[in-house]
């Protein structure tokens, strides 16, 4: 799900339309790593060279972005984001599928953790289950 961070980066709403709009290309990945690899200028005069590295097809990308389709979708996961408690990324939500196949998310794991405390926690949902 998407959950970006506007309180402290102000572009991180376009920035997320942006990657869904790279992904209709197969180039999600790509502008992924155009937004890491140049975190200090994310400014949208900079947003064309970033879709070009990444190979995506410049009229389409722009029309996309220009038209915020994917905007609503990204301000859904956000409010449910923050309906289960989240408020900060990375942050993971463990839980159990039920028979009317909805998720019942049972356990927050938050921040950067190493495999073991995402292992330990799976463990215990699962012997609990």
């Amino acid at each position: 799900m998407d959950f970006p961070l506007e309180s402290i980066h102000k572009q991180a709403l376009k920035l997320a339309e942006m990657a869904h709009c790279a992904g209709e290309q197969g180039k999600y990945w790509e502008i992924h790593d155009q937004f890491f690899t140049n975190q200090r200028t994310l400014k949208p005069e900079n947003w064309e060279a970033y879709g070009q590295v990444a190979g995506l097809e410049k009229l389409s990308f722009q029309q996309c972005i220009d038209s915020g389709r994917y905007a609503t979708e990204i301000r859904k996961d956000m409010a449910e984001g923050q309906k289960a408690g989240v408020r900060s990324i990375p942050t993971f939500l463990l839980g159990f599928t039920e028979p009317d196949g909805k998720v019942k998310a049972v356990k927050m794991i938050t921040g950067a953790q190493p495999y073991a405390s995402f292992k330990e926690a799976m463990d215990s949902l699962l012997s609990a289950k």
